[in-house]
């Protein structure tokens, strides 16, 4: 999963639109994009979305937070259709990922789903708490599979008047960034980097994605279809990466009894091994 494109829950169009993309995976939305008005309705959009054709699509659905009184009636709509995963938004800490997987088994059952079928995927930064409450995660969950980091609701949580310094973030959301992705590593799960809110830049679009992956990130959010293209490609490992990835890891299995090797006159070890099965499993999809 490399790209994961957000939709609007009540507009069918966008649904339509956005399944035409080369998106790996979809949010469907009940939350921000969808007005309180309308979110009702949105639900049952949303379950007619599930019952499409997916096309190999992950499709996610973004659930109104805990704190809105909203989440069980959403749940309670969607999840007799099946969706792949739920978005979890302004999660505080492992507790909350807890309690929606407690709410998942029940509603899996009543379906008659497998259980445990259903993982979480979480806004982790939406708060000061939930950033203080990063630690949580470790030991994951067995549902949780990706952590994300947003800023747009921590800038109210914190009382700033901008996130940004120039074009890039400023500190504190680059430490929330930061803290996310070492939240994900720690627990073993998805590090998924922020939306890039410049529409109209592609190029801007595509450094931003591969910045995010050379730091450690795995997949990127996505709020309008012309980014899932250079997203994806800043994701995808390039041919040299995966022959060298594939060097290594046929240097080890040939010398199974040394934690050091030497390629092409560089000293390659046992991380560099854990990397380059990373970059193979990346290009497999």
């Amino acid at each position: 999963m490399r790209s994961i494109l957000f939709v609007p829950g009540d507009s069918p169009r966008k649904f339509a639109k956005a399944m035409g993309t080369a998106a790996d995976a979809l949010v469907l939305d009940l939350e921000d994009s969808v007005a309180a008005p309308a979110k009702v309705a949105a639900r049952a959009t949303v379950a007619e979305m599930l019952g499409t054709d997916r096309a190999g699509k992950q499709l996610i659905v973004r659930v109104n937070a805990f704190d809105t009184g909203m989440t069980l009636d959403d749940l309670a709509a969607i999840m007799p259709h099946r969706p792949d995963g739920i978005l979890l938004p302004k999660a505080r800490g492992g507790a909350d990922i807890a309690e929606l997987a407690n709410y998942l088994a029940a509603f899996e059952a009543a379906s008659g789903m497998a259980q445990g079928s259903t993982w979480i995927m979480a806004v982790a930064t939406e708060t000061a708490e939930a950033v203080m409450g990063m630690a949580s995660y470790t030991p994951a969950h067995p549902r949780l599979k990706g952590l994300l980091w947003g800023a747009e609701d921590l800038s109210a949580s914190l009382g700033a008047t901008s996130n940004r310094d120039g074009t890039a973030y400023s500190g504190p959301f680059v430490l929330a960034r930061n803290l996310c992705l070492f939240a994900a590593a720690s627990a073993g799960v998805m590090a998924i980097d922020t939306v890039c809110t410049a529409i109209g830049d592609l190029d801007y679009v595509a450094d931003e994605a591969r910045a995010a992956r050379r730091d450690g990130f795995t997949a990127k959010m996505v709020i309008h279809p012309s980014h899932v293209d250079p997203v994806n490609a800043a994701f995808t490992p390039t041919a040299d990466e995966v022959a060298w990835a594939k060097t290594v890891i046929r240097t080890f299995e040939e010398n199974p009894g040394l934690g050091v090797v030497s390629i092409d006159g560089k000293m390659i070890d046992k991380p560099h091994e854990r990397a380059a099965r990373k970059i193979l499993a990346a290009a497999r999809g």
